[in-house]
């Protein structure tokens, strides 16, 4: 599919032409940014259907595409698209840092006064990128283009609920809970970071820090075109313990809930073994009781000990001050007035 910038969008009766005149009364330049891994097939028609909707909307815009040590032939394709648009700037980093320091490579290497981000898979329909942008003009900072339905498996869906509910508390916003990888918002919230350096990266939590002014609208979510999704059900519990251990001091907090729970209840168990040998004489019998006690106290000191080990751990990546990213090279970015 491709776009065409006379076309009208479905967003109610609103047509493109009424969404530019929005947009230009507000932005003056937009930068879509896209972190890459692995999508070389997929490229084209990204960047095709971007230009096609981006020219409908402003007058100077740039196509951001960060090459995250992909294993095919993505970051040929990339220089490929910079001398084919002057709009593409590539970034070719080091090696594969993760899509959030990809995006936070290039959210720094924009020049826009409007940030767009979007997966590289074409699940994120380029030609929904209007419907933020006006909801943004409506005097949000962050708006979230949020899927009526994804094109995900069950434990997929289940496992980026609970990632969803665990960011909402890292970040303390309730939209939160509607957060995606397509997301548009105001540059100028990237000061609020501009000095972050540590390797653990959540692009999401990042901008809570800099604005409360949330907000989603819903979009379409189309099937992946080609390969798989690189973010798989282990790696989204694991995104979601680094949220939860490296942005939020709740785990510490439940830790502390869990001990004064255990020690009442141990308090309980004395009372009534006390009050059973008051009154009988002798104490409670059974071996199997005594076990159970002890495994119950010492998993729940081990719990505690493996969750503030998770602090220190992180603790100890950011006072080794390992970089989020390394760019081995750029391509093309020269900003296109259209």
């Amino acid at each position: 599919m491709t776009g065409n910038p006379s076309a009208i969008i479905a967003f109610g009766s609103i047509t493109r032409r009424d969404l530019r005149v929005r947009t230009e009364s507000v932005v003056s330049s937009i930068s879509v940014v896209i972190p890459i891994f692995n999508s070389a097939a997929l490229l084209p028609e990204l960047v095709e259907r971007l230009e096609a909707v981006l020219g409908g909307l402003t007058h100077n815009h740039e196509i951001v595409l960060i090459n995250d040590g992909s294993s095919d032939s993505s970051w040929e394709v990339v220089q490929s698209l910079a001398g084919e648009y002057k709009s593409v700037h590539g970034l070719d980093l080091m090696r594969n840092y993760g899509q959030h320091s990809a995006l936070l490579a290039g959210v720094r290497a924009a020049r826009g006064d409007i940030i767009v981000t979007l997966d590289d898979d074409l699940q994120h329909p380029p030609e929904e990128i209007p419907a933020l942008i006006a909801k943004l003009n409506e005097g949000f900072d962050v708006v979230y283009g949020a899927a009526a339905s994804e094109q995900h498996g069950f434990w997929r869906d289940m496992a980026s609920r609970a990632t969803k509910f665990v960011l909402r508390t890292a970040m303390g916003v309730q939209n939160a809970a509607r957060v995606s990888a397509f997301r548009a918002f105001r540059t100028s919230i990237r000061g609020a970071f501009s000095d972050y350096r540590s390797s653990f990266v959540s692009l999401d939590v990042l901008l809570a820090w800099g604005t409360s002014h949330f907000t989603a609208v819903t979009v379409r979510h189309d099937p992946r075109k080609a390969g798989r999704s690189n973010y798989s059900t282990a790696q989204l519990v694991r995104y979601a313990m680094t949220l939860v251990t490296g942005f939020s001091t709740l785990p510490l907090q439940f830790a502390s809930i869990v001990g004064f729970a255990f020690t009442v209840m141990g308090l309980i168990v004395l009372a009534y073994v006390v009050g059973r040998y008051m009154i009988q004489g002798r104490v409670v019998p059974g071996f199997a009781f005594l076990a159970s006690i002890i495994a119950i106290f010492s998993g729940a000191q081990l719990f505690a000990l493996g969750i503030i080990g998770e602090y220190l751990a992180r603790m100890h990546f950011r006072l080794m001050e390992r970089p989020p990213y390394a760019i081995r090279t750029e391509v093309g970015g020269e900003p296109t007035a259209t």
